[in-house]
């Protein structure tokens, strides 16, 4: 096998040739940093390494998939056994292999969020607790950074006891009771598998040492992302060799909400002194121009390491800023946009429209709605949280471990079985004094606990269940999961009401059987825990198809890794973006400027920034300034001109323009002319463009054209040489 290295830039095979020894590598938006990690893996395996000494982390299964399918095509598929998964899926595959070791159940779940949330509801509960001033998803995040911070609910009260935060100390005792029913219930959340893979390799040295024997090269991706339990687990397993490379770039680090620590990769250098340094600054995606307005307003940044992206690209496409009125008005210039540019040659899916907040989609898909455009929201509702399909999940959670107390409630009545609340709370009440969970109480639970009509009725649903978990090793997951649907009569209890939503509830349990049915063809692990783990680790980004042609809409968080041709960045406001009080907090205001950065990075070719003066936001009007990164782009002259307010790269809002500077005569009752309004038309010199409004009529006949790059004219139809596209 012999890799050629003729198609990467210097820096790029200074990577790639760099083998022994800590390096970091400063990768810029669009520098070519996952061909670099591939080729470098290659190079590794062509050195002689063998592919089980070689492990790379990355944070979405959707990178990790396409790591691992190139690093195959370059080695004619000899990097099989090269471990290439997310951070979460290594940790689930150690505490697998060492669960025996770890004195943990091997049958652990791992709970959602949403499932995280309920169980936190019942600590807040058992602790006579006033959930509206201890909210449990509130509760539940801070949870989960303190174990981004490898912090106890020890740690987190002595942390709170000194600071005098009595809220966060009884927070402390939320946290421990939680901890305790997730060891009951057998699971473990998302970041007990960071966390408990830490502390557990801590206190297993010699379990460490095998895997730092293992694991002698490793490669992590977005390193600028990680969190205190991440760093601390990569450091530990390269503590050995030191043969561990980093990819990353300050400048997007925008996930700080969740955990991530940019000082991480600000202070690679100061955790292994001698590292080598290499800076990846040539840009294959976009244009000059848009790097140029990017650079603009990342540079403003003092926590950065220097570097500035450059790129030979063609200096094509435009950049555009339109002030609008409203959302409304923002919503219809942006659809307008997009079917103009549409007659261009564009697919659907080379448009991508970025916001801050996701309540800022109704607006847009309002208006891409009503021009029958199809478009696709990603990180909205999610297939595997629909209530439909969280219940058929909560079945086989069940099945797969029977003291899953959360599954337990959840479905104990679904379909309806007549068990009400009386009946649920004697039977908690009977397996609390007993120590057992709820579904070893029924075994027990006679009609003095639960009345007679309600045991019988859940004993009918422990059969179920019995029955799963008796044969879950003889059956495929798509035969549990259909005998699941029948003998629960799930379907058919939808069936009896013939409603829009429940044709539509069918229709996704149906799909769900078929995803199931892909699993079983893809995945190298059939069982029903196999199933359960990976469905688990499934993010927001995974689930995008990319092959669809429709508008993607998404926040500006799920975009970094994406790119796209054409690409709108709205609500461009100061308190929207950057948004709230970030303004007056410099990290806080640093992160938002990184965030503007990823979203403008992210086109191709032609990047369109909006603003609204006014804004509906949860039902309050707001009037608006437009963001201080439209000045730092570049934009300072346009948006502080007052002649200029209403025209920012010669555009203006739709409603406001027409009303203060045009006057139209009455349209004749007889029209034979091609020009009509929604026509598409091409100028020689303007490109593109669509007719948005007409007067007159023969030799006197005007229109006006709302060009392609966001310009609109008004033109003397018998001299402008219109052709006509599209009617």
């Amino acid at each position: 096998m012999t890799i050629s290295l003729e198609n990467l830039n210097n820096s790029q095979k200074e990577a790639v040739l760099h083998t022994d020894g800590p390096l970091i590598i400063f990768a810029g938006a669009g520098t070519g940093k996952t061909r670099v990690i591939t080729y470098r893996i290659a190079y590794l395996l062509e050195q002689g390494v063998r592919p089980y000494n070689i492990l790379a982390v990355t944070f979405t299964n959707k990178a990790a998939n396409e790591m691992r399918k190139r690093v195959n095509e370059l080695t004619d598929n000899m990097a099989f056994d090269v471990r290439v998964s997310t951070f979460h899926s290594f940790c689930l595959y150690l505490l697998s292999c060492e669960a025996k070791n770890f004195g943990i159940d091997p049958n652990f779940l791992i709970y959602d969020m949403g499932e995280q949330v309920n169980v936190v509801k019942e600590c807040i509960k058992e602790l006579n607790l006033d959930d509206k001033k201890f909210k449990p998803t509130w509760v539940a995040n801070r949870i989960s950074r303190a174990k981004d911070d490898l912090d106890s609910p020890k740690d987190m009260s002595d942390d709170c006891q000194a600071k005098g935060d009595f809220y966060g100390k009884t927070v402390s005792l939320i946290y421990e009771l939680y901890q305790k029913k997730l060891k009951t219930y057998n699971a473990f959340d998302f970041g007990d598998l960071i966390m408990q893979t830490v502390l557990n390799l801590q206190e297993h040295p010699e379990i460490l040492s095998k895997y730092q024997d293992k694991f002698q090269y490793i490669l992590v991706d977005e390193y600028q992302d990680t969190n205190h339990a991440q760093y601390v687990l990569t450091k530990m397993l390269a503590e050995k060799y030191k043969n561990i490379c980093v990819v990353g770039d300050d400048d997007q680090s925008i996930y700080s909400w969740r955990g991530a620590d940019i000082t991480n990769i600000l202070d690679f250098e100061k955790d292994y002194p001698g590292c080598t340094t290499v800076k990846l600054e040539e840009n294959y995606r976009s244009t000059p121009k848009i790097l140029q307005r990017a650079w603009n307003v990342v540079k403003n940044n003092t926590g950065r390491v220097p570097k500035q992206l450059w790129t030979s690209n063609e200096d094509k496409g435009n950049i555009n800023v339109f002030q609008n009125m409203n959302e409304n008005d923002e919503a219809a210039r942006v659809v307008d946009m997009i079917l103009i540019n549409r007659e261009s040659g564009y697919k659907l899916s080379d448009f991508a429209i970025f916001y801050r907040t996701n309540a800022q989609s109704r607006a847009l898909e309002d208006a891409l709605r009503r021009q029958g455009i199809p478009y696709n929201v990603v990180g909205t509702l999610k297939f595997y949280e629909r209530a439909e399909i969280k219940d058929i999940m909560a079945y086989l959670k069940l099945i797969h471990n029977t003291n899953d107390n959360v599954s337990f409630r959840r479905v104990v009545n679904v379909p309806r079985r007549g068990v009400g609340k009386s009946s649920m709370d004697k039977l908690e009440a009977f397996a609390a004094s007993k120590g057992i969970s709820l579904y070893e109480a029924l075994k027990f639970a006679g009609t003095d606990i639960i009345p007679r009509s309600s045991l019988a009725a859940m004993n009918s649903f422990r059969q179920i269940i019995e029955k799963n978990v008796l044969t879950k090793y003889d059956k495929t997951v798509k035969e549990i999961v259909e005998t699941v649907i029948e003998d629960s009569g799930y379907i058919r209890e939808l069936e009896l009401t013939d409603s829009p939503e429940n044709k539509n509830r069918i229709e996704n349990i149906q799909e769900f059987v078929s995803a199931v049915e892909d699993f079983e063809r893809r995945s190298p692990d059939r069982s029903l825990a196999g199933y359960l783990s990976q469905v688990a680790l499934v993010t927001d980004i995974d689930s995008w198809q990319d092959a669809e042609d429709k508008v993607t809409l998404m926040t500006l968080h799920l975009a970094k890794g994406l790119e796209f041709k054409n690409v709108f960045i709205v609500g461009l406001e100061e308190g929207l973006f950057p948004i709230g009080e970030s303004a007056y907090d410099e990290q806080e205001l640093e992160e938002e400027r990184r965030l503007m950065y990823v979203g403008m990075t992210r086109a191709k070719e032609n990047l369109y920034m909006t603003w609204a003066t006014e804004r509906t936001v949860f039902g309050k009007t707001k009037w608006n300034m437009p963001s201080r990164f439209l000045l730092e782009a570049g934009f300072t002259e346009q948006l502080s001109n007052r002649a200029a307010r209403n025209v920012v790269t010669n555009s203006m809002p739709f409603e406001s323009k027409y009303k203060e500077e045009i006057t139209y005569e009455p349209i004749e009752r007889v029209d034979d002319s091609p020009y009509q309004i929604g026509t598409i038309v091409s100028h020689q010199a303007f490109g593109n463009g669509k007719i948005i409004d007409k007067s007159g009529s023969g030799d006197n006949l005007k229109l006006v054209v709302l060009f392609s790059n966001g310009q609109w004219k008004k033109l003397l139809a018998k001299f402008a040489n219109l052709t006509v596209i599209k009617n």
